[in-house]
């Protein structure tokens, strides 16, 4: 079933995301592959926060409900640590360098990344950018709900797919972008060296004092994380 953005948020960006939480909440296994954003699940606030703005300006919605809907994707986020399910993502380099909002905004999210990788329901692979593809080729954004359903992200909406022939093609193409991910402490290196790729060096960005500081905290965390072994 086709849903156009437009039709999805006509009632408000919150609504939109409070519909979709009893899905993830049934799932026992949730499958995510992003090429472009960072996944829901793993969003900090402030990432969520930026990336619904730009959802309201771009469908010129009239209501500015987004701190509302910040809070209840947030509030989905306790499937992660309720231990009911399981949860698969993987994500292209590209993302952890795609400038989509505030530096300190960007560098908080990637350090949450570092912490949320360690939960015992989490698997976060990242697709290296040298990576050889060997003719696997990025996919468009989808998500799968066990076996049942595939939400598939598009740039006017979302299709969602329910025949069992169609989610097996996503399947497969989802353990094939994932045959192409590292994990653990390669992942952990690709997060770790992204911000030093726009922060350092880089005209109109930030230096100094400041600079410093964005570092220590994805330093501090990335300590905090090998501490507990993760």
């Amino acid at each position: 079933m086709w849903v156009s953005y437009k039709r999805l948020h006509r009632s408000g960006l919150r609504q939109a995301q409070t519909v979709v939480r009893p899905v993830y909440e049934r799932a026992k296994l949730i499958r995510n592959y992003q090429e472009r954003v960072m996944p829901g699940l793993l969003q900090t606030a402030g990432y969520t926060t930026a990336a619904l703005y730009a959802v309201r300006r771009e469908l010129d919605l009239p209501v500015d409900d987004v701190a509302e809907a910040v809070t209840e994707r947030m509030d989905r986020q306790d499937v992660l640590r309720s231990g009911r399910g399981r949860y698969v993502f993987i994500i292209e380099e590209a993302v952890l360098r795609h400038r989509t909002c505030e530096t300190a905004i960007h560098v908080g999210q990637l350090s949450h990344l570092l912490t949320v990788m360690t939960l015992p329901s989490v698997s976060l692979g990242i697709i290296p950018q040298a990576a050889p593809r060997n003719g696997v080729w990025p996919e468009e954004a989808f998500t799968m709900f066990d076996e049942e359903l595939v939400g598939v992200e598009l740039v006017s909406g979302v299709l969602n797919v329910s025949q069992p022939s169609e989610i097996a093609l996503y399947l497969r193409a989802f353990d094939a972008l994932s045959g192409l991910a590292v994990r653990g402490d390669r992942a952990r290196k690709l997060i770790n060296s992204a911000p030093r790729k726009f922060l350092v060096g880089q005209p109109g960005q930030l230096c100094g004092p400041r600079h410093d500081h964005l570092l220590s905290v994805l330093g501090n965390t990335q300590r905090v994380v090998a501490r507990r072994g993760g």
